[in-house]
């Protein structure tokens, strides 16, 4: 390892035992925000790309045409890792992961916000009495790299896995994952997800009054 990897791999660890990330869902209905904060550490590098991987459960979609709608004013990408049919109920569906890349002009800032639209799935009819049905969101993995440091072996605990290098998917890079410092908002517990609660309907699999949070 030269004297300059070294260096930026030093600066990337202390990055990650540093770097924290939460999530908090916003408005009211089927029809929400899901915020994404990360806080990276005061010594951030130049040139440190950020990647966040949200594993959504089966209770919830994203709108592939309204994030494509949203493309040119975001500052975010977004790869899906499967195609997503709108009009399925959340029992025939299956959860789902997506890959968030920050897109940023400059050094990496301390301090990023992601704004996804999130909406709910319908479900099942109730037969029991139970008005709600609860979904949990947790927040993303944060993953980082940077291209001056290639000794990713240094950064356990903290595991590299092989993830999409960008949105375009059009080959695979080394990242390194933080572990253990998600930290959900709104929640009773700091381990806890996010909870999106929304009605069920004892006559109708798509009769949704309201959500709640």
């Amino acid at each position: 390892m030269t004297g300059n990897d070294e260096n930026h791999c030093g600066l990337l660890k202390r990055l990650l035992e540093s770097s924290r990330v939460s999530v908090e869902i916003n408005k009211k209905g089927f029809h929400r925000e899901a915020v994404t904060t990360v806080e990276l550490s005061p010594d951030v590098l130049s040139g440190v790309r950020v990647l966040l991987v949200h594993r959504w459960p089966r209770g919830v979609y994203l709108d592939p045409y309204q994030l494509a709608s949203l493309s040119d004013e975001s500052d975010w990408r977004i790869l899906l890792d499967s195609a997503i049919d709108l009009e399925l109920p959340a029992h025939k569906t299956s959860g789902f992961v997506t890959y968030v890349y920050p897109t940023v002009d400059g050094p990496t800032p301390r301090l990023l916000k992601v704004t996804i639209p999130v909406h709910g799935r319908y479900h099942e009819p109730s037969y029991d009495g139970k008005t709600f049905t609860s979904v949990d969101i947790e927040a993303p993995e944060l993953l980082l790299r940077t291209e001056k440091c290639t000794q990713l072996s240094i950064f356990e605990p903290h595991a590299v896995v092989d993830t999409p290098c960008t949105a375009d998917n059009s080959s695979t890079c080394s990242w390194v994952k933080l572990q253990h410092q998600q930290v959900p908002l709104g929640a009773s517990s700091p381990s806890s997800p996010v909870t999106f609660l929304g009605t069920s309907s004892p006559s109708s699999a798509h009769e949704h009054t309201r959500a709640s949070c």
